[in-house]
Parts: C-alpha cells; sequence; structure tokens
C-alpha cells in the first residue's frame, strides 16, 4: 500500500479524497494555486505545496508542476479527482514514465475512451448497444447529409473530442442540418482544437442512464448498478439519483453484466462510468467516462462502498474488497449540484461566504470544501458543493432532501438552492417522471429563454 497520495485537484473532491487516505493510514498531499492558499483541501491534508498561479491552465493543469511537487513531497501515487487532468492520457504516461502511480486507468484505455468514435466503436465491438450513426468522422455536408438521410431525422452532430455540451447541434430537417454542421464544427474547433464530428440519430424523449462499473486490472470486474442523471441544463446535470426511477431490476442486471462483462475484456482497472441514452426500454451507448464521477456518492450510499478506497486499493495491486454477489442495493439516494450561480441566468457567483451551515440528521451527506468566511475565487467551475440524501425508499429519499436544502445555509453569495426546492415541488420530479429535456423546458417555462 502506498505511504502517500498526492491530489491533483481542489475542492470538495480533493477533501473527499484526502478523507479516504485519512481512513486508510496513507498520508496527503494538497497541491494549490496561489488562489487557493487559504482553501479547505490545503488545511485538511497533511502537507500542501504552491504549483502556480491562478490560472488552471499554470497551476491544476500544469502535469510539470504536479511531478515536480510528487518528487519533492516523495508522494508514490496521484489520485486525480474529475475534471483537470483526470482523463488526460499524456499526465497518466507521463505519471508512469516517472515511477509514480495514475489511481486510475491506463492511458491506452484513457486514450480510446477519450475520442468519442474510438469509443463508440471500442463500445460496439465489447457488446454494448451503439446509437445508430455515422461510422466514423463526417469530413463533409454532403456526406453529413447522407448519414442523416440513411438514419433518419432528427440528428445530432458532437465533436469527436466534446464535452460539456460544446460542439452539439441538433438538426430536424436538411436546412437545420446544413447550419447545425458547421457551427458544431466551428465550436469544437474553439474549444478542443480539434473540428472533427460524427453524426447519430437524436432520441425524442430519453433518460440519461449511466452504469457504474469497477475493475481490478486483471480481468475481474463488476457493475454497481445505475444513476439516473437525467435532470440537466444544457447536458450539464444538476440532480442525480440511484437506483433510477424507470429501470427494473431485470433491465439492471442485464445492461450492467453488458458493461461489467466489456470492461473485464479489456482490463479495465479502477472506476469508469458507462453512459446511456434510455427510450423504450432499449439502451444506446454515449460514452464512457474513465474517472470518478461527481455524483459517484449516490452509488457509495445505496451499496455501502468507498468507491474512492477501492480506485486505492486497486491501484496498489490488493484487487477489490468485494465481488458482484457482495453487491445489493439498499434504498434510495438523491444528490444535488449546489452551484455558486445566480438565478435565472445561472451566471457565476463568487465572493465570500459569510456564513456556511451544513445540514446533518439521519441519510445526509454533505460534500463541500466551504466554511464561513471563505471567499470562493472566480477562476474556476462554480460547484461548490454536493447535498447527497439516502433513505429507505424514494419517498422517503425526497422527503430527507426537502428538509436538509431547508437546512442548509450560504449566505453572501447566489447559489442555485431555491432551484432545487422548486423542483421538489413538481409532481413530475416527484413521480420519477421526466427525462432529459424536461429541466430546460421547465426552465422555458418559468423564466423565459436561460
Amino acid at each position: 500500500m502506498f505511504d502517500k497520495i498526492l491530489i491533483a485537484n481542489r475542492g470538495e473532491i480533493a477533501l473527499r479524497v484526502i478523507r479516504a487516505c485519512r481512513e486508510m493510514g496513507i498520508a496527503s498531499v494538497a497541491v494549490h494555486s496561489t488562489a487557493d492558499s487559504d482553501a479547505m483541501h490545503v488545511r485538511m491534508a497533511d502537507e500542501s505545496i504552491c504549483i502556480g498561479p491562478a490560472s488552471s491552465t499554470d497551476s491544476y493543469l500544469n502535469k510539470a508542476a504536479i511531478i515536480s511537487a510528487c518528487e519533492i513531497t516523495g508522494a508514490q501515487a496521484v489520485h486525480p479527482g474529475y475534471g483537470f487532468l483526470s482523463e488526460n492520457e499524456a499526465f497518466a504516461q507521463a505519471l508512469e514514465d516517472h515511477d509514480i502511480t495514475f489511481i486510475g486507468p491506463s492511458a491506452e484505455h484513457i486514450r480510446i475512451m477519450g475520442d468519442k468514435i474510438t469509443a463508440k466503436e471500442t463500445a460496439k465491438a465489447l457488446g454494448i448497444p451503439v446509437v445508430p450513426g455515422s461510422d466514423g468522422g463526417v469530413a463533409s455536408f454532403e456526406d453529413a447529409i447522407g448519414v442523416a438521410e440513411g438514419i433518419g431525422f432528427p440528428v445530432i452532430i458532437k465533436a469527436t473530442a466534446g464535452g460539456g455540451g460544446r460542439g452539439m447541434k441538433v438538426a430536424k430537417n436538411a436546412k437545420e442540418l446544413e447550419i447545425a454542421f458547421r457551427t458544431a464544427r466551428s465550436e469544437a474547433k474553439a474549444a478542443f482544437g480539434n473540428d472533427e464530428v460524427y453524426i447519430e440519430k437524436y432520441l425524442q424523449k430519453p433518460r440519461h442512464i449511466e452504469i457504474q462499473v469497477f475493475g481490478d486490472g486483471k480481468g475481474n470486474a463488476v457493475h454497481l448498478g445505475e444513476r439516473d442523471c437525467s435532470l440537466q441544463r444544457r447536458h450539464q446535470k444538476v440532480f442525480e439519483e440511484a437506483p433510477g426511477p424507470a429501470i427494473t431490476p431485470e433491465l439492471r442486471a442485464k445492461i450492467g453484466k453488458i458493461c461489467a462483462d466489456a470492461v473485464a475484456k479489456i482490463n479495465y482497472i479502477g472506476a469508469g462510468t458507462v453512459e446511456f441514452l434510455y427510450e423504450d426500454g432499449e439502451f444506446f451507448f454515449i460514452e464512457m467516462n474513465t474517472r470518478l464521477q461527481v455524483e459517484h456518492p449516490v452509488t457509495e450510499a445505496i451499496f455501502g462502498v468507498d468507491l474512492v478506497r477501492e480506485q486505492i486499493r486497486v491501484a496498489a495491486g490488493l484487487g477489490m474488497s468485494f465481488t458482484q454477489d457482495d453487491l445489493e442495493i439498499n434504498g434510495h439516494a438523491i444528490e444535488v449540484r449546489i452551484n455558486a450561480e445566480k438565478l435565472p441566468n445561472f451566471s457565476p457567483c463568487p465572493g465570500k461566504v459569510r456564513t456556511f451551515h451544513a445540514p446533518g440528521g439521519l441519510g445526509v451527506r454533505m460534500d463541500s470544501a466551504l466554511y464561513g468566511g471563505y471567499s470562493i475565487p472566480p477562476y474556476y467551475d462554480s460547484l461548490i458543493g454536493k447535498l447527497i440524501v439516502h433513505g429507505r425508499d424514494r419517498p422517503e429519499a425526497l422527503a430527507r432532501l426537502r428538509r436538509a436544502l431547508g437546512e442548509l445555509v450560504i449566505d453572501g453569495i447566489d447559489t442555485t438552492i431555491p432551484l432545487f426546492h422548486a423542483l421538489l415541488a413538481e409532481p413530475d420530479v416527484q413521480n420519477g417522471e421526466y427525462n432529459i429535456h424536461w429541466l430546460e423546458k421547465w426552465l422555458d417555462a418559468q423564466f423565459g429563454k436561460h
């Protein structure tokens, strides 16, 4: 087992990893930018080291600075959290070249799943159901028309190197396709430095269902059920729950086995998430995230496992502490993402937090790096906390979430807390009857175009 782990991240996920390290008796090293000198993860870690100025490009994305920090502190392994360098194959390879363990999958698996077309081809070869679409990148509008007419409108154009909703455009007919194709390529080039796009059939009212998988790198893998992440704004998740309200035990077992068998075949190591669109009883592969997800706590809640601890175990060569037969769902869990944003436009709202009071009680978990007097810097993602609740069933989880939101106090800045109070009053949310378009339509009805 490792003696010391460096966490190449910040905020609540850095704290999450530090806590797992402490329970395992492993020393932790926090890295930080100059803007994060007073951050909670810096205070909580056993050691800390500054790796650059405020800009993430010069700090949290600076591979050389992070590797130097490992060498200075003697850290034997790096946990990347999510975002930043967590799915950067060059970083994973650089660590390996310096005899530092990357707590995550191999650089090769990151590369395969990081390219959307290669990922889709790999998934298909492994027996995972995929959305009908182009066989690879589409280079011209003429080719795009041919694909679209072949699978039928509407279609969605996606950037090969995309993520976060950038480089994604929907077209309902040939005229819209011409504009969407040009716009998607332009956005992709600006955001990712790569203008290659591909085309898929656009499903009308799908849910976003993701399967949590975990492998030991030696041909053994399990699945830990699904999460329903359908409540999204501009392709960004805001509300996640497990198990999914629309997924039966039979469907769960079937798609879970398909995913677990697939990652076992490629000797995948660590945590991964296979994401699907789900409609009318069918699953269609979107992508695979080769890292820990923001919403991993809901899976931890219903299975009673520590996914970060398992990541560290398998990276150290110890194997998983459970088998598929050990994994049984207990109750229902929901997570809401609390952002420092001003409604209704969701504009970032950095600033000083005057008061922070986390909710508590049975079945309530608050993952946040906030504290009273902390100044949220304007340089990073607006996520400032995740409120997770667990109940014996979905109605109890919803009641617990309503109660916990009422206890949560973040004073001094605007947050998205009011959004969740409003959503919990909606019958569709109460009944779990929503899809990936529901929240956008609801927001338009409440506030107009946002």
